[in-house]
């Protein structure tokens, strides 16, 4: 599983009110469990299984502060290279990104559009309002970078535009 998946869900996880959860892919499976310790702050530890053909040597499964150290090493680096392909729009808020204004309607853009400043580039969703996120920069869009629903945060990144 992609490390950046595996990011996610853990992020999703100690974000939310789920306590368990099991993705079981071609790869393996992950088993993600939230759980409360005394001093009352939530602990995240999971369980990653191979399938038997990949499970020749035992392996250790990596500890959730290396999992996340890893993913936010490659998060800068996605970021980084991102910046230098171009202009990143940002997400102002906290909520959930939608490409379209509605589940059946096509995206307000899509990668090899062109925009002006201003034009609306997608919705975030926070607190049951709808925010239309417009462009701050013309030219191209050249990279979406959230898929449609997921959880966003404050200054994510959005959107390459050069």
């Amino acid at each position: 599983m992609d490390l950046r998946k595996l990011k996610t869900l853990i992020d999703l996880v100690s974000d939310s009110n789920v306590t368990e959860l099991e993705i079981t892919e071609a790869e393996g499976k992950v088993r993600i469990v939230k759980g409360a310790v005394a001093s009352g702050a939530p602990v995240l530890t999971h369980q990653v299984m191979v399938p038997a053909a990949q499970a020749a040597a035992p392996v250790a499964a990596p500890t959730v502060a290396e999992i996340a150290d890893a993913a936010a090493v490659t998060a800068a680096a996605v970021a980084a290279e991102a910046a230098a392909a171009g202009h990143t729009v940002k997400s102002p808020m906290v909520g959930t990104f939608y490409r379209s204004s509605s589940p059946g309607a096509a995206p307000f853009v899509q990668v090899g559009d062109t925009v002006k400043e201003g034009d609306t580039l997608c919705i975030i969703e926070a607190m049951k309002i709808l925010n239309e996120i417009e462009s701050d920069k013309a030219g191209t869009v050249k990279q979406v970078l959230c898929e449609n629903g997921q959880a966003v945060e404050y200054g994510q990144a959005l959107y390459i535009i050069e």
